[in-house]
């Protein structure tokens, strides 16, 4: 079970709109499913070959991946660079280790992550 929903909605109030005020970590852009509006969200961004992978320490059913699954886009802001990203997909944790660099951190064990999400790069 990833971390719990109430660690989630404190960080979407207070924690990831600091995190987007700094401008440091990379950002995913995303429109709601239901609102229509723009959403920002920071998150570490994983390089693989043809895209990126995102470590979902919420789960799959957090409202950012949903919306993204949705939608089938979104947009990383990345050092200064957008990249428009497609093809959302939900992949377990062999499928993701076996792309990520060995360079990538793991998730705490306690947050028990067993889903990642990959996108590729528009071409």
């Amino acid at each position: 079970m990833p971390l719990p929903k109430l660690l989630a909605r404190v960080n979407k109030r207070t924690f990831n709109k600091m995190e987007i005020k700094k401008g440091v970590r990379p950002t995913l852009t995303h429109v709601g499913r239901k609102s229509g509006m723009e959403y920002k969200v920071p998150l570490d961004a994983h390089a693989v070959a043809g895209g990126y992978i995102f470590i979902l320490m919420y789960g799959a059913d957090s409202d950012w991946v949903r919306n993204i699954l949705v939608a089938g886009t979104a947009r990383l802001t990345i050092d200064g660079k957008e990249i428009d990203l497609v093809s959302p997909r939900v992949i377990n944790t062999e499928a993701a280790w076996a792309q990520l660099p060995t360079t990538a951190k793991a998730p705490p064990g306690f947050a028990k992550v067993t889903e990642y999400l990959q996108m590729d790069t528009c071409s």
